[in-house]
């Protein structure tokens, strides 16, 4: 009885279309992407268990070195002429004498941490320099000079004209600032009116031994210990 013989099939398969998939894929992601901005100094920030994200639009940032410098910085993505606004204000306001390259520069400054008299200088440099300077900070101890009091101002106005019309508030500082400063920055806050922030943590895990960490057990379906 002759054998059947079986034909035989080629079993290698096409990888170009995957391969095409892949790349497509991969582009997708790449301009997609926000990365998170570095922040213009270095803050080792407390730890928290808190989950709330961080807002990156229609807020201000005040951020406090372990120097006890104070920074300030808007972000607002969504409404470059925030920025704008701000620097205006305070230019007129200050009487500072600000050119118009200089205050279209504030736009690209990552914080300001001078006190009036310096941001002239301050915004004649490029973002590069800027980065090199060690800036003093912001004056906020004396409450007769707190000048944060006017970039807050300034910027609540220039917020209350987007759709949003709402400004968060979040304050980051290191772990190893002092607590006048801090009080500093809250005052400035007060005499703006402006009673609620966010402070900026570390994100850490739940101790496994409290009520948040038991709780959070019986939501995962987890048994009890």
């Amino acid at each position: 009885m002759p054998s059947v013989k079986i034909p035989k099939k080629n079993t290698d398969t096409d990888m170009t279309p995957f391969v095409d998939i892949a790349f497509l894929i991969l582009s997708f992601f790449i301009m997609a992407t926000k990365f998170k901005p570095q922040d213009p100094v270095e803050i080792t920030t407390p730890n928290s268990v808190s989950s709330q994200v961080l807002p990156t639009d229609n807020a201000v940032m005040i951020l406090i070195t372990k120097d006890n410098a104070v920074m300030f910085s808007a972000l607002s993505e969504k409404d470059p002429g925030v920025m704008d606004r701000i620097i205006q204000g305070i230019n007129t306001k200050r009487s500072l004498g600000l050119s118009p390259a200089e205050m279209a520069n504030f736009r690209k400054t990552p914080a300001v941490g001078v006190p009036f008299t310096g941001l002239k200088q301050l915004l004649s440099m490029s973002p590069e320099d800027q980065k090199k300077l060690r800036q003093p900070g912001i004056p906020v101890l004396d409450s007769a000079t707190n000048e944060l009091v006017w970039w807050i101002n300034e910027a609540k106005s220039a917020f209350a004209q987007t759709s949003a019309r709402t400004m968060k508030i979040l304050i980051k500082g290191d772990g190893n600032s002092k607590f006048p400063t801090f009080d500093g920055v809250v005052s400035a806050l007060k005499r703006n009116d402006e009673l609620k922030y966010n402070l900026v943590t570390t994100p850490e895990d739940i101790p496994a031994n409290s009520e948040l960490g038991r709780m959070k057990r019986e939501v995962e379906g987890a048994p009890k210990k």
